[in-house]
């Protein structure tokens, strides 16, 4: 596997634990900012609408620029942002506006990362490799869910958030350290 493909996954899998940690535990979080329900199955879709339509319309700008680097770069980035902001989240309107920019970050680093992580595949190893993402994606988010579980039980979700935090600092970092195929 080459070097650039390992660096690829160590950095996407701080934001999978990042958001891994979250995700089940979101309707209660909802719940205990005052929201019903709705709110959460709200607030879900507006993240997921904002990807979908996102992506449509990123994918054809990283195939005109091939440069995914400076987009995931970004995209990570504001999914940092996003998962500071959940911090500071106080009610539902607050919690639409975080979903928004992490549908952001996220419209960012589907296309570009998926494009990396493509041009890095081997022949001969495309399906070992796609499965070290898809693995490494379902295994992390199952790990995540229990740690923020833990976390929410024994301090509380503000904890939880500085954690999502500090761990997509961490990737990001690591991602700085990627190199685009035509970079030297």
């Amino acid at each position: 596997m080459h070097k650039q493909m390992k660096l690829f996954l160590v950095a996407n899998s701080f934001f999978i634990m990042s958001l891994g940690m979250y995700g089940p535990i979101h309707a209660i979080f909802v719940q205990e900012i005052g929201g019903n329900i709705l709110a959460a199955g709200s607030a879900w879709a507006i993240f997921m609408i904002t990807s979908g339509i996102g992506i449509l319309f990123m994918g054809k700008l990283v195939d005109a620029i091939q440069r995914e680097k400076p987009l995931m770069m970004l995209g990570y980035a504001i999914s940092s942002l996003g998962f500071l902001g959940y911090y500071f989240v106080s009610n539902v309107y607050h919690l639409f506006g975080v979903q928004v920019l992490l549908g952001l970050g996220y419209v960012m680093i589907n296309p570009a990362g998926n494009s990396f992580y493509t041009k890095y595949l081997e022949k001969g190893k495309i399906a070992s490799q796609w499965s070290a993402w898809e693995g490494s994606y379902f295994t992390l988010t199952g790990v995540a869910a229990i740690v923020g579980a833990f976390l929410v039980k024994i301090f509380n979700f503000k904890t939880l958030f500085l954690v999502m935090f500090i761990l997509s600092l961490i990737g990001l970092f690591v991602a700085s350290q990627l190199r685009d195929k035509n970079e030297r």
